[in-house]
């Protein structure tokens, strides 16, 4: 039977990770190895300047005091002792689409299983509060059962958006580019009981690029938003730009 490691960054007892643990048991074996507390936007981060402690829930879920990439850094390397075929990163509550996979906890997970030489998928729902969690559930546990079968590629980091519909409302799978968003709202600014100046970041900025071939544009109109990922940040076609800089 195929293995499973599971994670997320809302943390091990947001709805979303639950539901998706108790659906994927059913196509595999599976471990969670989660966040203590919510870690959005820690993208790939590993905390190097600080002690992480693993704490038993039960047998097959441990949660840790550390970021998404911690949980399956410490799995990977140790804790688990096996090597999983996948690893699973969600549902995460909100989207994770365009810019957002830079700053992704959610994919910051599954990145980090990627890099360890596992196949890896982030799973979002588009909008927050958990609606229609069960169609999700349902969408993710046949897509990983439908990639473990029958996967294109045996190497993938894949990031999935889901709509917050009915089953029987949700279109078919869409493969995407990433999308863009204009620029983060203005910063918020709040003074706190004791005088001090207090600042907040800003929402995310609206769709700036959501052409049709885009995620943005796939789960406007419906459809789960697939899009496969890569880690090389090179810019290729700039290299021959810089040549001249050759000593």
């Amino acid at each position: 039977m195929k293995r499973i490691l599971i994670c997320n960054d809302d943390g091990y007892l947001a709805p979303g990770i639950v539901a998706l643990f108790q659906s994927l048991q059913s196509i595999a074996e599976v471990e969670m190895v989660a966040p203590e507390q919510n870690n959005s936007a820690k993208s790939n981060a590993l905390t190097l300047n600080a002690p992480l402690y693993v704490h038993a829930v039960s047998e097959r879920v441990r949660f840790i005091n550390g970021t998404p990439a911690d949980c399956v850094h410490l799995a990977m390397t140790g804790l688990l002792g096996y090597r999983p075929d996948l690893v699973v990163s969600g549902i995460n509550n909100g989207a994770n689409m365009g810019e957002d996979t830079i700053y992704s906890g959610t994919v910051g997970a599954a990145m980090e299983g990627f890099l360890m030489g596992v196949p890896a998928i982030a799973f979002s729902q588009v909008k927050k509060g958990w609606s229609h969690l069960d169609a999700a559930v349902a969408v993710a546990t046949q897509l990983v059962q439908d990639l473990l079968d029958n996967a294109p590629s045996p190497h993938y980091l894949l990031n999935v958006n889901i709509p917050n519909l009915p089953l029987s409302e949700l279109k078919s799978r869409r493969v995407c580019r990433l999308g863009r968003r204009h620029a983060a709202e203005r910063v918020y600014v709040q003074e706190n009981p004791r005088g001090d100046t207090m600042y907040w970041i800003g929402g995310a900025g609206p769709a700036k690029d959501d052409a049709p071939d885009t995620d943005f544009y796939a789960t406007a109109h419906g459809h789960v938003a697939l899009t496969p990922l890569m880690i090389d940040l090179t810019d290729h076609t700039a290299l021959p730009l810089w040549q001249d800089l050759q000593g």
